[in-house]
């Protein structure tokens, strides 16, 4: 019996040691602390789920025993010290790097301050909206300079000046956000109590092409009545330590975050662009945050990829890591990432994890050419996760400059990466040449030698007589000989109607023949074609759906052109019409394949030959078409546009029919589905 109890005693030992180690062990999965889901970019230009990058690692809401009131900006100095300008209360509040108070500056000065930045020598500017000036305070929190609007004329007589961002450079030179203020960011020298040096980093104004044209029928007094086309004006702003500023605009798209020059011009390019950014930082690894209004945190390197996507907006259950509206951004010397929420009057400070670690220090590696050394974080990275593009791509740029190309050109295909796969192809071809150029320029020249002893031969003892004979005999077959037509048709296609037409020289048969072949080299092109000119993800078929649209759109084409030159003294009769449609895409047939094996063998330095021929090919057939139409129903010219406006027209409204009978079948098949529901509903109780 004490046997009994002791191994019992021992399996509830062992059992509550299991779920200890289990319960630690879970501990560590990071992704379970984090509220919200982790978003990168592939090279395909597709968002998708990655592993957490930052984890929400404490929320500050109050600095020593100050509770803040609504706070609109701040800055992080390198030694911890955070300034936060408390617009609520009208101060600066200053804390060390474990949130005890320090000090706090400007009350009873500031009025109403939207803006404010701090050098590394605690120089506090402020931009003081409400008082239409900028105030600067020395460490000690003592007002040392006041800057009010610029005098200069080319700053603008009636142009007011409401400050709501700044950033200073090492030189003491101010850039400032000024509320409807759409000639830039202002430039104020502090040379002279304020010299006004310019305008920086205007945005451009926008025009479509309906706009360009309404304006140009107006009268000028309509003119006047109409909105403004004004540039926008930058809703925040950032300097890093090289004297770059980094601006925010909400609503302009691609241009919604700039990496301003020297010259004011941009030298970032995005394409996955916040929505409503509402700040901007510098990080430590030549990358850039941004932070939306709503709590989402991008993250992008400095040629404008993006990186990371996390964060989120708060529903009302406060849990941290999402925010309710976020007014600025800090990055600290760890990488920690401090974000101002001002409704919640709180900050919400994340830290990276291990994943982003590595890829920050490959960031800086790579930026730094120092290649062969970001090869090691690179590796961690793909290890936790293979298909992260921008490791992909920047291991294949690494490969490519120690000169394994082979190694470049798989991670370049990884990442989709075109430049750096052309680059690699390059490489290997001219490797490939070099050592096998020899040997094609023979075999080149014994085939040509070949032909010639052959025709040579045959000319003397007439050898290809019988083979000659027996190809002679196929090519006058019917189906051959209707097949081969589309030869004839493509040079001469006014005559091939006729054929067509009045001479039944092909038949429905060998038009079926033609038309399953164009679909086939559709498919085989669309996913077989050279990685440069690949359009479809890698290992990703849909060919039913891609035969399928191709049937559809026949039938609608076909049969709606069908209907208009019937209805508008059309001679041609249906098939036709059918036949000579599917021959006038012989072209297509003839050229594709040779189109398709260069895709195979150009870098993007030749390819220019796939695009010429792809157009080439796009502009025949179009010819044959309206060939086709003409001479089929005997048009003119100009009779024949107008059947292929009406025929478009046409097409047009009977997808919009088959999209709203789609609609009132569906409301039909769910009314009958509730019906039959409740039915049984009352049957079962």
């Amino acid at each position: 019996m004490k046997k009994l109890k002791k191994k019992t005693l021992a399996k509830l030992i062992a059992s509550l040691a299991l779920v200890l180690v289990l319960a630690a062990g879970s501990t560590s999965v990071s992704h379970a602390d984090a509220p919200y889901k982790t978003y990168t970019v592939d090279g395909y230009g597709s968002v998708t789920e990655t592993q957490t990058a930052y984890l929400p690692y404490e929320t500050i809401t109050k600095i020593g025993t100050e509770a803040l009131t609504a706070p609109t900006d701040f800055t992080l100095l390198k030694d911890g010290t955070m300034y936060i300008l408390d617009s609520g209360a009208g101060r600066v509040v200053v804390s060390d790097a474990q949130c005890n108070l320090i000090t706090t500056i400007g009350e009873g000065v500031i009025v109403g301050a939207r803006g404010m930045y701090v050098t590394e020598d605690k120089t506090v500017y402020v931009a003081d909206r409400d008082g239409g000036q900028i105030l600067v305070f020395d460490s000690e929190g003592t007002l040392i300079h006041t800057y009010k609007k610029p005098t200069e004329a080319m700053y603008g007589e009636t142009q007011d000046f409401l400050p709501l961002k700044i950033v200073v450079n090492s030189s003491g030179t101010m850039y400032v956000i000024c509320e409807s203020n759409t000639n830039g960011i202002v430039e104020i020298s502090p040379v002279e109590d304020g010299t006004f040096l310019g305008y920086f980093g205007t945005n451009a104004t926008k025009a479509n092409i309906w706009t360009i044209i309404w304006r140009a029928v107006l009268t000028d007094a309509q003119r006047a009545k109409m909105m403004s086309n004004l540039p926008a004006t930058p809703d925040n702003m950032a300097i890093d330590e090289k004297g770059v500023i980094y601006t925010i605009t909400r609503g302009e798209k691609l241009e919604a975050v700039k990496r301003l020059n020297i010259a004011g011009v941009n030298m970032m390019e995005i394409e996955r662009y916040p929505e409503v950014p509402a700040a901007v930082a510098s990080g430590n690894h030549d990358n850039v945050f941004v932070a939306t209004t709503t709590g989402f945190i991008y993250e992008y390197n400095n040629e404008g990829d993006l990186l990371f996507m996390f964060g989120g907006s708060d529903d009302g259950k406060q849990r941290i890591g999402l925010s309710t509206k976020v007014e600025a951004i800090q990055i600290g010397t760890d990488d920690k990432i401090y974000v101002l929420d001002s409704e919640k009057a709180q900050i919400q400070v994340y830290e990276p994890t291990e994943f982003t670690n590595y890829l920050h220090q490959a960031l800086y590696l790579f930026s730094k050419g120092r290649y062969e050394e970001s090869k090691e974080p690179l590796s961690e990275i793909l290890e936790m996760n293979s298909l992260f593009t921008y490791a992909n791509m920047a291991m294949g740029k690494a490969l490519y400059k120690e000169g394994d190309y082979e190694g470049a050109l798989k991670y370049a295909k990884l990442s989709k990466d075109m430049d750096g796969y052309s680059d690699a192809f390059w490489e290997i071809r001219n490797v490939w040449l070099k050592h096998n150029l020899t040997a094609m320029v023979l075999i080149i020249l014994a085939f040509v030698l070949m032909i010639q002893v052959i025709k040579h031969v045959d000319k003397k003892k007439h050898i290809l007589d019988k083979p000659r004979a027996v190809l002679n005999r196929f090519r006058e077959k019917k189906l051959v000989s209707e097949l081969r037509y589309g030869f004839y048709f493509i040079r001469h296609p006014i005559d091939g109607c006729y054929g067509i037409k009045r001479e039944g020289r092909v038949s429905l048969y060998s038009t079926n023949i033609l038309f399953a072949l164009t679909i086939a080299f559709y498919v085989i092109n669309k996913y077989f074609c050279g990685f440069l000119t690949k359009t479809v993800r890698e290992g990703k078929f849909d060919i039913l759906s891609d035969v399928g649209l191709i049937l559809i759109a026949a039938v609608l084409v076909v049969g709606c052109n069908y209907l208009m030159c019937t209805i508008n003294d059309g001679e041609g009769k249906l098939r036709h019409i059918y036949s000579s449609f599917v021959y006038s895409f012989v072209p297509y047939l003839i050229l594709m394949p040779v189109v398709f094996v260069l895709s195979h063998i150009v870098s993007n330095n030749e390819i220019f030959f796939v695009q010429f021929g792809t157009f080439a090919i796009t502009v025949w057939v179009a010819v044959l078409l309206f060939v086709s139409i003409q001479e089929i129903n005997n048009y003119t010219v100009k009779e024949t546009i107008k059947i292929i406006f009406l025929t478009l027209f046409t097409i047009l409204i009977v997808c919009l029919l088959i999209f709203i009978i789609y609609v009132l079948w569906s409301q039909v098949f769910d009314f009958i589905q509730s019906i039959c529901g409740e039915v049984v509903y009352k049957i079962g109780s």
